[in-house]
């Protein structure tokens, strides 16, 4: 006989699960955060590995190596452009900070005239936040410093990772078919392959849509006569891939480099192809590149990248939709986990609820005939 809990049970042990996983997220970010991202570049490189291992007859040591080496050497390459344009960037400081001279200098006329408040007050005003702000300044220097050890750090580690599970891939997956009994070895298996099938495709799909998203930032960015337009471009691709908030970031962004190298003239044509890069991505580039592989629905999507920033930050909300990709896979094969796989997707990607929903509005339908045909009947009485 089957045992039932009640639902104050079920509900407590769920919330103190939530509870014990996020603190686990947080004091685990060292070393959960490059986890994660190795499994996925693993991921992606196991179709190379294999290739090498079965057609150029490498031993998996050697394959694994030279995957890794080759997926390190690409972000490599495009860190290190991005590093000689802001490198570059620097030259520009003086005609910043002119253009910001003149900008303050008419906003203050502005403010004068509109609300009467005399350019004196308005400098003392500037004089003791520029004193505030100046140890900020330096707490902000420092945190940038730290975040570029962090971020070689991390990428460090993601290949390291990345390197070892593609090494130890067959053993790990011996290990998980271990963990369970030989009733549920099928169930792993299906899991396993389409985790592994829908992380692949699912990266391929974003590399390709943030390489188009690049090139046309790059042909709009030349057309206007940005300058910087490569880095500019680079950037607008990577940070698209960050759902809603991404294209906004891109936006201020370039709105501010454009306006330190080229005036404002130049900044509305920036938002406006900015907009309209955004709008052929989400209508066309998206939806045929990327497609629904990923079928979670955006509420979710929304949650997770709060939550994903309050656990891990920036890294947090680039790893949110495969993550969350991840949990729904299980959820959907888990008996007892099948609502929580319908809460992430949409409507029609659940099917096993489908017979349950038809037969309540069945019956409601059938309730609504019966209270129209007794509405009749009384009011024929009357």
């Amino acid at each position: 006989m089957k045992q039932t809990y009640p639902f104050y049970l079920k509900l407590s042990c769920i919330l103190i699960s939530i509870v014990v996983l996020g603190f686990l997220a947080i004091i685990g970010e060292q070393i959960f955060v490059p986890m994660i991202l190795g499994l996925l570049v693993a991921i992606l490189l196991i179709p190379l590995s294999r290739f090498m291992e079965k057609r150029l007859r490498f031993p998996r040591s050697l394959s694994s190596i030279l995957a890794s080496l080759l997926a390190l050497a690409i972000i490599a390459g495009v860190i290190y452009g991005i590093s000689i344009q802001v490198a570059k960037l620097s030259n520009d400081w003086p005609q910043f900070q002119k253009q910001f001279i003149k900008l303050t200098d008419d906003l203050q006329s502005w403010i004068s005239k509109t609300f009467g408040v005399r350019r004196i007050d308005q400098l003392e005003y500037l004089n003791d936040t520029a004193k505030k702000s100046i140890s900020t300044g330096t707490a902000i220097l420092e945190r940038a410093l730290k975040s570029i050890g962090y971020i070689l750090m991390l990428t460090g580690f993601t290949f390291l990772f990345a390197l070892f599970f593609l090494l130890y891939r067959t053993h790990l997956l011996k290990f998980l078919v271990a963990s369970f009994t030989e009733s549920h070895h099928k169930t792993v298996f299906e899991v396993v392959h389409s985790i592994q099938f829908m992380v692949k495709k699912y990266l391929v799909g974003l590399f390709l849509q943030m390489i188009i998203v690049t090139i046309l930032s790059l042909i709009a960015y030349t057309i206007i006569g940005v300058k910087y337009n490569f880095m500019l471009a680079i950037l607008t691709g990577i940070l698209n891939i960050l759902p809603y908030i991404g294209i906004f970031i891109a936006l201020l962004i370039g709105a501010l480099i454009t306006f330190a190298t080229s005036g404002i003239s130049h900044v509305l044509f920036i938002v406006i192809a900015i907009v309209v890069i955004h709008a052929i991505d989400g209508n066309i580039i998206m939806p045929r590149v990327v497609g629904s592989k990923v079928k979670i629905n955006s509420l979710i999507v929304i949650i997770g990248l709060v939550v994903g920033e309050m656990l891990w930050g920036i890294a947090g909300m680039f790893l949110t939709i495969p993550v969350l990709a991840i949990m729904k896979i299980i959820f959907d094969r888990v008996e007892g986990l099948q609502s929580w796989g319908f809460l992430m997707g949409e409507d029609d990607d659940v099917p096993v609820f489908k017979s349950t929903f038809d037969k309540y509005f069945q019956l409601k339908k059938a309730k609504l005939k019966s209270n129209e045909v007794d509405d009749s009947n009384s009011e024929s009485a009357d």
